[in-house]
């Protein structure tokens, strides 16, 4: 057919006369899997690339399970979303795998909302919601490097899909792997009566919730406080600038060589603003230049949000995501404690937080009095709790993961970078009217609730034996099925094993959790309090690490703690990973 993609068919001709008989085997003979964020991979040719065949051949197994699930799936509809990705030579884009998916869905006679243009994440789940569909699709592979791309489900609760809904795609797409006829169609975007353009009415709905997160209007509309905010080459820009005109702000000071879209990222060394400083250079010295004190970051699809601030010596704090949420889960308590009439139930107020972030919202729920509870890793863990709590009654205000990702309130159940961003300027245009920066408030929140000290890091390791070899080694360590008793000079006191369901601190020795067979990971406590996790990312090909140590209220020895965990880092990942072993990179400097 003349619309089917030439490049990749290409890509494949040439390995095989080429004689490139295992990369062949690599590109074709396994298939993409839901991780963290749905599916994700590099762009090009094979089964486990993201590519308009896949994406057809996933849409395809999506439709045959909705059918099942959903007898209104025709008259509900369905969500497709999309961000700037794209990659000349396989002919991918984000904006064309959109096309694809909602082809199949459109010539199975399905309505499909599909966005005119590329949006933030959160609006596919925000619409979902809005618009009563029975799921949505994202085509976006975040902060991933410029190759990738990715396909990101949500369901009818507006939260990701998580078990049996994944297992069950994945077994209808190998039942319809060949392309349906129509599925090929992108055209059909143009010309179906089915497909509607929800933006205009998406992007109203959506400011208009967020008003319900400002509380100091006549503040933002009188701070002398000034913002610059980058996206990161991404689609952040326009809906930045909206957010901040819907909380009374005036426009925060773009980047503009970072104001636009741009799939080669070419400014940046990775897309990604956790990397912190070095990848935030431009916006700092735009800020300095125009007396700009707090700088917002929203990665390329915008659900993600790292904040610079500079301080009182000129020098600029990068923000950790734990310290984020530390002071995001301070404000919006306050918030709701400001704004709630006296005698308000607390005991119905609850936070979230993954089991490897910082345990500071738990210090904060013990001395307040409201309920605090983690996930596994993972938004879509998140998304589906908060839904479950709002059912039985609950107000959930917060709820974030270590990696830069925050919900604040519950109008889009997943992380959300654009209204966090304005979220953190209005925070931080009341702190200045106490003459107080966000870092000397994250001090006093420390003080008032207990220091809380993290540090997370990585290793790459692009061969996928090697990472099971480390984990299967802790998990058979000085003898068969035993794990290790300590590490280096410090005692273990619990053992937590997510991905097969062990956990030593409960009485019949089971995790709480849900087990999680498809990732590795194994949560270590040690004697002096200390508590630290090893697991693989679910979107690309790294161990992470996370450890924190947790001080009493008023007790900040902070020096002390930072010795004592930079000590157990070490000792983990000389013990642990043995990273010269096992030819692990350490994280790019």
């Amino acid at each position: 057919l003349p619309w089917q993609n030439q490049k990749t068919r290409e890509q494949i001709e040439n390995l095989l006369e080429s004689g490139k008989h295992q990369e062949l085997r690599d590109r074709l003979c396994c298939r993409l899997s839901f991780g963290t964020a749905g599916l994700r991979s590099a762009m090009g040719a094979g089964f486990c690339y993201i590519n308009d065949l896949t994406v057809i051949q996933s849409t395809q197994g999506i439709y045959r399970y909705l059918e099942r699930c959903f007898p209104d799936l025709k008259q509900r509809g369905f969500v497709v979303g999309y961000d700037t990705r794209g990659q000349v030579t396989s002919n991918c884009s984000s904006k064309k795998l959109a096309r694809l998916t909602a082809a199949v869905l459109l010539a199975k006679d399905v309505p499909v909302y599909f966005f005119s243009t590329y949006v933030p994440t959160p609006f596919v789940p925000y619409a979902v919601q809005e618009l009563k569909a029975v799921a949505g699709v994202m085509i976006t592979a975040s902060h991933n490097r410029k190759e990738d791309n990715g396909y990101k489900v949500y369901w009818e609760n507006g939260a990701q899909i998580t078990s049996p809904h994944d297992k069950e795609i994945l077994k209808c797409i190998e039942e319809c792997v060949e392309p349906w006829s129509g599925s090929w169609n992108e055209n059909l975007v143009d010309t179906s009566p089915l497909r509607q353009d929800p933006l205009g009415r998406i992007c109203e709905r959506y400011m208009e919730d967020l008003k319900k997160l400002c509380y100091h209007r006549e503040l933002n509309e009188q701070t002398a406080l000034k913002f610059v905010h980058t996206s990161f080459h991404g689609v952040g820009h326009d809906y930045v600038q909206l957010a901040f005109k819907a909380f009374g702000f005036q426009p925060p000071i773009p980047v503009p060589e970072q104001k636009d879209p741009d799939p080669d990222f070419s400014t940046v060394r990775c897309p990604n603003p956790e990397e912190g400083e070095a990848v935030l250079e431009l916006s700092l010295r735009l800020a300095e230049k125009e007396s700009a004190r707090v700088v917002v970051a929203t990665d390329p699809d915008a659900d993600r949000l790292a904040v610079a601030e500079q301080q009182e010596s000129g020098c600029w704090k990068v923000f950790s995501g734990n310290e984020l949420a530390a002071l995001l889960g301070w404000w919006m308590f306050s918030c709701w404690k400001d704004s709630s009439p006296a005698g308000a139930d607390v005991g119905k107020v609850s936070m979230l937080a993954t089991t490897v972030s910082s345990k500071i919202l738990r210090a904060i729920a013990l001395q307040e009095g409201f309920h605090f509870e983690e996930t596994l890793p993972g938004f879509k863990w998140i998304g589906s709790r908060v839904k479950d709590l709002l059912e039985k009654g609950r107000e959930v205000l917060f709820a974030f993961e270590e990696s830069i990702g925050f919900m604040c309130g519950t109008a889009v159940l997943d992380k959300d970078g654009v209204s966090a961003a304005v979220v953190v300027a209005e925070m931080a245009a009341f702190l200045d009217t106490k003459s107080l920066r966000l870092a000397q408030q994250l001090l006093r929140i420390y003080d008032t609730y207990g220091y809380h000290l993290a540090k997370t890091s990585y290793f790459l390791c692009y061969d996928p034996p090697t990472i099971t070899r480390v984990f299967e080694r802790l998990r058979n360590f000085a003898a068969p099925r035993s794990y290790p008793q300590s590490c280096g000079a410090h005692g273990i006191l619990h053992v937590r094993d997510v991905t097969t369901g062990y956990d030593s601190s409960q009485p019949d020795g089971r995790s709480v959790l849900p087990v999680s067979r498809s990732s590795q990971m194994i949560t270590f406590t040690f004697q002096n309090g200390c508590v630290a996790t090893l697991r693989t990312s679910g979107t690309e090909p790294k161990i992470k690490y996370y450890a924190e140590m947790c001080a009493p209220p008023r007790q900040s020895a902070r020096s002390l703690l930072e010795a004592e965990l930079e000590q157990l880092i070490e000792a983990l990942v000389e013990h642990f990973l043995e990273p010269e072993k096992n030819g692990l990179v350490w994280r790019p400097a």
